[in-house]
Parts: C-alpha cells; structure tokens; sequence
C-alpha cells in the first residue's frame, strides 16, 4: 500500500471524520431512516449508510462491484422511489472502498476475511434494530463473488439471495471474454453495427492467449468489455443509463489514497483463482438471477449456471432485454418490480 506522510494522514483523518459526521443524519424514526453505522472488524472502519422504510425491519443489504466501488452506487431514483418505500437499504462500504479505512498490510484484504465482515455487518445492524430484523443480500458484479462467499460461509440470517450480473465464478471469465467477443462481433458485423469497431474486437481477442489465463490480457478485456457496452449502446441495444451524478458529493476523495493498494491486492487474487460454481448448490434460501442480455462484463452464460447449480428450490432467473452489465439503472423500473416482488414473496 502506498505510504503517505503520517502528518497529511493525521489530517486527512481529522477531516474525514469531521465531513462522515457532519454529513450523516441520525433517524430514530423507522419509518423514515436516514442513517448510519460503522462497523469495525479486523482492523478496518467501515461505513453502511441505510436508508428507507424499516418498520418492518426488513433490511437489503446491497454489495457493489468493483472491487473498489462504491455502497451508494446503488443508490439512484429507482431505489429512492421504489425500492427504500419497501424496505430499509443498507448500502455498504466494503473494505478498501468508498469511506472504509484501515490500518492493515494486503495480508488484511481477502475474500475469506471480506465474506466475514458482511456476516459483522449483520451482528451490527441487529444490535442497534433488534434481534428480529431480518435481511435480504444484493450483490452486483464482484458483489456477486463476495456475497457467494458470504452465504457460503453462513446464510442463516438471510432470507434471500439476489446475484445481479455477479461474478460468483470470477476465474471464468477470461476464457469466456475471449468466446463471447467473438460471438457478439459476428453477430453485430452481421447487423452492419459499428463494423469496424468490432472488426477491432476480433483483432484484441485474437492476439490474446486463448488458453489460460494471463492478466495483461484479462485487464485489456475487461476494459475493451465497457467500451462494448458503449457502443452496443450507441446503436440502440442497451437503454441508456439514468444519471445520478451526485454521488460524487457523497464521498471524500482523499480516501483513495487508502483504498488504491488494497483493491489492487484483491483484484490480483480474484480474476484467476476464484470459482463458486460448485458450491452453489450449498446456497439454499431463495435465490433471483437478475442479468442484462448484453452484459460484456460478466457475459450472460454465468446467468444460467448461477441458476443451474444454486442449491435453492425457489429460484428465478430473470433476463432484461435491453441492458448490459447493470439492469438496475437501464431498466430500473422492471428491476425494482422483481427485486420488490421477490422480497414481499419471501419475507
């Protein structure tokens, strides 16, 4: 992790600590919450910003991607509108990212140690609501990878799963970069969409080693699978996204410093070695399958094997039409629709 000089930290801290408390407000009223709790667990801070109805203490405790995004990434006008009118949202600031800090060495950033603070994350929030609350679990992207993790460590106090574009299989995906650019470039050459551009795709994938995995190459096809989606979106297949940019003046960007290094570490460890498949079937509770049809990130195939081995005998899968990686903000309201039907069926 990149040192700075313990001075600027000491001030940075100073006012990190004056703008978290300044810009959070304390909401006794369940009906209404607008609140926030830190959770402290194996040397790191890290924050859970909650906000909706909670008088039937029902919790959605959300996990955004990355690694390194960030817990109110989630939150735009759908969940606003919709989503917080049904339950209290929890949007968590994982370890290394958002406002999280900490004091530990990469030895202190793993998916086992990861798994274990969402697991805290519960302790802490039945301790200050009740023993009673109860808790359903949303991961997005690498929330996927980490939320598997978490149910397969422990799923007792969740009364559902939702995976949404998630990477419960984040080793498998470079091989399927390769097939699925390959795929979707001949179909969209055959559509006459942006031919040139993805006559270029063909070229990335085919310099890439098609068989293991190498990391230069997984980062080139990773970022080369958002820039897809762009185009894919310029040519009218993916909605485009709601903008909820203030999101921004949530955050205090001095906590880059601190979190850069640590997501490095993780991200190091995940995209080769890590694959949840065939412990799926340990996953239980109810479980909703939620995946954009052109999702170049996580491409659509880990949608149906999600679905084909989560152990669960009440599952959905559910296919939106005209997204890609995040359905919640190109078809925001048929997410809301299922992720709140699913809910009320299973609380």
């Amino acid at each position: 992790m990149e040192k700075i000089n313990a001075k600027i930290v000491e001030g940075m801290i100073v006012l990190l600590i004056v703008f978290t408390f300044s810009s959070c407000s304390q909401d006794s009223d369940l009906d209404n919450l607008s609140d926030t709790v830190y959770l402290r667990h194996k040397d790191a801070d890290m924050p859970a910003y909650i906000y909706g109805n909670g008088s039937e203490k029902l919790f959605l405790i959300t996990l955004h991607g990355g690694p390194g995004g960030l817990g109110l990434g989630f939150r735009n006008d759908m969940f606003k509108g919709r989503i917080e009118k049904e339950c209290a949202v929890v949007y968590f600031d994982q370890r290394g990212s958002g406002m999280s800090q900490g004091s530990y060495t990469e030895d202190g950033i793993s998916i086992d140690i990861m798994a274990e603070d969402v697991l805290a994350l519960v302790k802490v929030l039945k301790k200050k609501y009740g023993d009673d609350s109860r808790f359903f679990l949303l991961g997005h992207s690498w929330g996927g990878t980490l939320g598997s993790a978490a149910l397969l460590k422990d799923q007792n106090d969740f009364l559902g799963w939702i995976e949404l574009d998630g990477a419960h299989n984040a080793s498998g995906i470079y091989l399927e970069y390769i097939a699925n650019f390959e795929r979707v470039a001949n179909e969209q050459i055959a559509l006459e969409n942006s031919v040139d551009y993805w006559e270029s795709v063909k070229d990335l994938v085919q310099s890439a080693d098609n068989n293991e995995y190498n990391d230069d190459d997984f980062m080139k096809l990773n970022r080369e699978a958002f820039e897809a989606e762009n185009k894919l979106r310029d040519d009218g297949l993916i909605t485009r996204e709601e903008d909820y940019s203030d999101i921004a003046f949530d955050y205090n960007i001095f906590t880059a410093f601190w979190n850069t290094g640590v997501i490095q570490a993780i991200e190091r460890r995940v995209f080769e070695d890590v694959d949840y498949t065939d412990q799926l079937s340990e996953i239980t509770i109810p479980s909703l399958i939620l995946w954009g049809k052109y999702d170049m990130v996580v491409p659509t195939t880990f949608a149906q094997e999600a679905f084909d081995n989560i152990g669960s005998t009440s599952k959905k899968l559910v296919i939106f039409e005209e997204s890609g990686h995040s359905p919640n903000v190109t078809e925001p309201e048929l997410f809301a629709s299922e992720v709140i039907q699913f809910m009320n069926e299973h609380k």
